[in-house]
């Protein structure tokens, strides 16, 4: 375990090197003594800096949670992170090179919660009653751990590797569609990079509610309503080059698409 002091150092270090761009070493070779609690402490630390300077906090990112990505990262659990409302870019834009470390692409739905939603105890029965809607999204996901070599740890303490979000403006309830079974296309620069359906999320996304519904209770905290809730990809994530143009087209949800600049401007 580490001490307190460790603990905000690591934070301060990781909100650094996103302000700066600029990766840092693996956090947990700098803190070698860190386990997963002092993880979430750390990313708890990060997220409270980044509110004292205006930053809203809107809902949360599940990730590992298909079997592509936790193969890729060497993983065996899902983790979670804090969205904060700087983070959203609209449907379209482009993205500027110069905001991100070494940025990766994730095609996933959104959920809207509709009431709160807190465990210990909640199944995917709960969580579906709970969510008011599904919208189309592409996660920007980033990590500011030089190289992308990270544990669980590292991963944790950098706010699950997020970076961006960008949401479709077409948002449908749940109960109208079979989210297991709810596929999406994804296309980098009009061609067809990869393909997946939600079941690769824990068998069925709204599992993945229930999971962090259940783990934010064990830390003493919940959903709320209006909370934005992300549920991990349901492909590889997929690396950035200048000016990529990502679509993700999914059934019954419609297409988001986000673009990125051709420099670091």
């Amino acid at each position: 375990m580490l001490s307190d002091q460790d603990r905000r150092a690591a934070a301060e270090a990781l909100l650094k090197a996103g302000d700066e761009c600029r990766p840092i070493p693996q956090v947990s070779k700098t803190w070698p003594g860190m386990e997963i609690a002092d993880s979430y402490v750390v990313q708890q630390m990060w997220a409270d800096l980044r509110v004292q300077r205006g930053a809203r906090v809107i809902g949360h990112k599940i990730g590992l949670t298909s079997r592509a990505m936790q193969q890729a990262s060497k993983m065996t659990e899902p983790d979670y992170g804090v969205l904060l409302d700087d983070m959203v870019v609209e449907d379209g834009d482009e993205i500027a090179l110069s905001r991100l470390v070494q940025p990766r692409v994730e095609a996933e739905m959104a959920f809207v919660m509709e009431r709160e939603l807190v465990g210990p105890g909640v199944t995917t029965a709960n969580a579906l009653a709970a969510i008011a809607g599904v919208l189309p999204a592409i996660e920007v996901v980033d990590s500011r751990v030089a190289d992308w070599k990270i544990k669980l740890v590292d991963t944790v303490a950098d706010n699950a590797s997020s970076g961006l979000l960008v949401l479709g403006g077409r948002m449908r309830k749940v109960e109208e569609l079979d989210l297991r079974l709810l596929g999406v296309v994804v296309n980098r620069n009009g061609e067809m990079l990869d393909t997946g359906a939600g079941a690769a999320a824990l068998g069925n996304p709204a599992r993945c509610v229930a999971w962090l519904a259940n783990k934010l209770g064990s830390l003493g905290s919940g959903l709320k309503a209006g909370d934005v809730v992300l549920p991990g990809a349901v492909h590889k994530m997929v690396p950035v080059n200048p000016g990529d143009v990502f679509r993700a087209e999914f059934a019954h949800l419609g297409a988001v698409t986000v673009r990125f600049s051709k420099g670091s401007e």
